[in-house]
């Protein structure tokens, strides 16, 4: 099991795409959270094994109509074995 942080920057804010991630980690059955920034990126832990995270990237960067990814900034962290589920932050 891996973590991962990730900065996403373009369209990333005011569509909707906080809630089209925790969608799609949970799709991918990953746990973590998602967080708007006040530069206008979006960040996000999200940890599992590595092929459920790249499952979770191709879903996310494959978009839907409203989102745009420019650019995916990823760092690996440590694992958090306590944590369950997948959340939006505020």
């Amino acid at each position: 099991m891996v973590r991962f942080y990730l900065r996403f920057t373009g369209r990333v804010q005011g569509v909707g795409f906080r809630f089209f991630a925790a969608m799609n980690a949970e799709k991918c059955h990953l746990s973590g959270w998602v967080k708007n920034m006040l530069d206008g990126s979006v960040t996000a832990e999200v940890q599992g094994t590595r092929l459920q995270i790249e499952q979770f990237l191709e879903l996310t960067q494959t978009g839907n109509r409203f989102v745009r990814i420019d650019h995916i900034e990823k760092e690996e962290r440590p694992y958090d074995e306590k944590e369950k589920g997948f959340h939006v932050r505020y």
